[in-house]
């Protein structure tokens, strides 16, 4: 069997508030910071300065080949952990063993000098990044067709826009051919143009067999690209699974809501002496709770009641929002049978909604039973951002993204069917 690509056993890091932290410390570092140390101690007579665990306890292995994505909110330990791999940051415990050819896009541009040319530090910031000057001279053509910035090769970089200086920095470190990748946030700037190219380079090196740590904060593009991910709470792993699993529940715990709500008792449960929910959950079609659903697969949503008086009437309602809150749609069960008072018992329904209906993100589902007025709708019970999922596209083509790798705005994105003449 085949040794793993990256293993990491145990990894923490501990940071006292106020202290340098430097992996290589020259003679004068050192004797500056015994005496640093010295004077502290006299000074507040032993007073321990605030700790912070950057990381704590983080373990994992990655097989060749994976994309492993890394989320979490900012101060997580994301960049810590890119930076203890890269060996830019020592460990205060644990090891990590890394297989193999290493590249990193962690600083992009660190090494470029504002007075040399394009053409200059290109050769320069591939040489740092360990490239050979034959493997730099067989690369250098589709680096400066990938940078887009061809007509300004001779020009030095201080009269580069930031746009162009960061394509072009980007562009020699996405050349590298490393048998393991670190990447942090490159999709986080430039213009839209070079984050297409930058998530196009991402795909060619994973489809290549390359083992790819990635870190950034769009979550779609990480449910994407990404096989598997790990979830890092204030420097804790908190979940390592399937990375559409993983963004959902990230997701949904921002928004404090879960795929399934349950009430066990009944008395407390939303409604009136008439009608109460039981439960309300969101089922793939095997009506098995899920979190989380592929673009082209038709979504449950599925209101479990309990009617306790005959002769009332109540309809199953939902809505869903998007991650922002807006309305997406409402929906009725419009069948004749609820315009009929219902029988005492307890009561299943499940609206369906439709695969290639909605775009990807998160959603959010208010639940109801109503009672249909001449001009509204008056709830019998009703409970608000009940439930959540998150929907993800795994760009295969075949939905209505088409080949296309960027974002298609709007709560929807229906698959509509074209006809086309030629006249």
């Amino acid at each position: 069997m085949a040794a793993a690509a990256v293993t990491v056993e145990g990894i923490s890091k501990l940071y006292r508030i106020g202290q340098l932290d430097a992996a290589y410390d020259t003679l004068r570092d050192t004797i500056s910071a015994s005496t640093r140390r010295f004077v502290e101690r006299v000074e507040h007579r032993g007073e321990r300065r605030p700790e912070i665990w950057a990381l704590k306890d983080v373990s994992f292995q990655l097989e060749q080949g994976e994309v492993l994505g890394i989320i979490g909110k900012n101060g997580a330990g994301k960049s810590t952990l890119l930076r203890v791999l890269t060996r830019i940051t020592t460990p205060t415990a644990g090891r990590a063993e890394i297989r193999g050819r290493v590249g990193s896009l962690l600083e992009i541009g660190t090494g470029f000098h504002p007075e040399l040319t394009g053409r200059e530090n290109v050769s320069l910031n591939g040489a740092i990044l360990g490239m050979s000057r034959r493997e730099l001279k067989r690369k250098f053509d589709d680096i400066v067709e990938f940078s887009g910035v061809s007509h300004f090769l001779d020009t030095p970089v201080k009269r580069y826009s930031s746009g162009m200086y960061v394509r072009l920095a980007f562009a020699v470190a996405a050349h590298l051919e490393p048998e393991v990748l670190l990447v942090d946030e490159v999709l986080a700037v430039g213009d839209f143009e070079f984050q297409r190219r930058c998530l196009g380079r991402m795909q060619d090196l994973s489809s290549e067999g390359r083992t790819v740590i990635f870190v950034s904060h769009q979550l779609q593009v990480m449910a994407r690209l990404c096989d598997r991910a790990i979830l890092l709470d204030r420097g804790q792993l908190v979940r390592d699974g399937e990375a559409g699993a993983v963004v959902a529940q990230y997701l949904q715990a921002g928004q404090g809501v879960n795929a399934e709500r349950v009430w066990t008792d009944l008395e407390t449960a939303p409604g009136d002496w008439t009608t109460r929910l039981r439960s309300v959950r969101v089922v793939d079609e095997d009506r098995q709770t899920s979190d989380h659903f592929d673009v082209r697969r038709p979504i449950g949503v599925e209101l479990a009641f309990h009617v306790s008086a005959s002769g009332k009437q109540a309809v199953p309602k939902i809505k869903v929002l998007d991650q922002q809150g807006d309305t997406v749609f409402n929906a009725l069960d419009t069948s004749p049978r609820w315009q009929e008072p219902l029988a005492p018992g307890d009561y299943v329904s499940t609206a369906w909604i439709p695969g290639n209906l909605l775009n990807e993100g998160l959603f959010t589902v208010d639940a109801a039973l109503v009672v249909i007025g001449a001009e509204k709708l008056r709830p019998r019970a009703a409970a608000n951002s009940v439930v959540a999922f998150h929907v993800q596209d795994p760009g295969e083509g075949t939905s209505a993204r088409g080949t296309y790798t960027g974002h298609l705005s709007g709560p929807v994105r229906p698959l509509l069917e074209w006809t086309t003449e030629q006249r």
